[in-house]
């Protein structure tokens, strides 16, 4: 089989990242790039060697031959280019996370792709960041027993609304923006969750949704865990993308803590492990734990479009962490603990 040829939608932020890290892989051919600004899009063709821009996305879908399609645009605009990609026969489809603004609209377009026999896929990175995977390793291993409870933390002081002033104005922020993130590795290493309970609050002055959520969730193996995510943390050592995550076991504790360090506690001591990452032209070093994240989860998503492989992150698993998104908010709003085999 040749290279698979895609095209990305969307010459934002993260584009760069993700054409990048798609870019260290053999089996995907990145074609043209589409943006509604046609000189931004050039330029990251340029930057990347891409034959053919557009700034009309119907006239790309009509003039390319594409076996997938990987949408990095605004959230609100996700469904929209996911229809588009179907209307044209795309059998493929990547977008970024969340991935959508609101629960109804998730639930749409996994129906849409499930009608058409298409595969949708959320890239979601956070369970493909190098320490997750390997604090993973070490929990699966048994070194620690059997887990009995777990917290999983985000707290940072980067100023996200000083950045980006239109997150102010948002009725929702941190549990759509980083609770897709942590809710999504809860998941990957301790299953799926029975109930939760949640609370939140907006710390940061003159900001309309959250920017603080707890969530004490019950999962289905019995497990305890809490989360913390938080824009408004003064700490010793900030979270700016990455996660704290401490879990307990009957023979001892895994700490993923600051720099990338896991720290393994048994009764024979402790053991330190540092995660170390490769240096890529197209990454910034400051973020690497995330911008290296890209290759694992889009060398996942590439295998199970070529089959050679399953995705992790598909539209149906990624809909789970949806669902607990949006649980959260609904506890939130009533003080009430909500049962998920009753929430949909």
């Amino acid at each position: 089989m040749g290279k698979l040829k895609f095209a990305v939608l969307g010459c934002g932020f993260w584009s760069k990242f993700q054409i990048g890290a798609w870019s260290e892989l053999d089996g995907a051919e990145l074609v043209a790039v589409y943006n509604r600004t046609l000189s931004k899009a050039q330029k990251l063709a340029d930057y990347f060697g891409v034959a053919r821009v557009y700034d009309n996305p119907v006239d790309m879908f009509e003039k390319e031959n594409l076996d997938f399609v990987d949408i990095i645009t605004d959230v609100d605009t996700h469904a929209f280019f996911v229809e588009m990609a179907l209307n044209h026969g795309i059998k493929h489809i990547i977008c970024q996370k969340p991935m959508a603004p609101d629960f109804e609209t998730a639930k749409s377009m996994v129906a849409a792709c499930a009608e058409a026999g298409a595969k949708l896929y959320v890239h979601e990175n956070y369970r493909w960041q190098a320490p997750v995977r390997r604090f993973k390793e070490i929990v699966d291993s048994g070194v620690i027993g059997k887990p009995f409870k777990a917290r999983v933390s985000f707290l940072s002081g980067f100023p996200v609304f000083d950045n980006q002033p239109f997150l102010k104005e948002l009725d929702h922020f941190i549990l759509t923006d980083m609770g897709s993130h942590v809710l999504d590795v809860c998941r990957y290493l301790f299953g799926e969750c029975e109930s939760l309970w949640c609370q939140t609050r907006a710390v940061n002055q003159g900001i309309k949704g959250e920017d603080l959520a707890v969530i004490m969730m019950d999962m289905k193996n019995g497990m305890p865990l809490y989360t913390e995510m938080s824009y408004a943390s003064i700490i010793e050592h900030d979270m700016f993308s990455t996660l704290n995550i401490l879990v307990e076991g009957e023979k001892g504790s895994v700490f993923l803590g600051p720099k990338f360090e896991i720290r393994t506690t048994t009764r024979q001591g402790t053991i330190s492990e540092i995660v170390k990452f490769p240096s890529y032209s197209w990454a910034d070093p400051d973020y690497i734990v995330n911008h290296e994240s890209g290759i694992h989860i889009n060398k996942n998503i590439l295998d199970d479009i070529s089959g050679k492989g399953k995705a992790e992150n598909t539209a149906n698993d990624n809909f789970e962490t949806v669902r607990l998104i949006w649980a959260s908010y609904e506890s939130a709003k009533s003080g009430k603990m909500i049962h998920m085999d009753n929430f949909f």
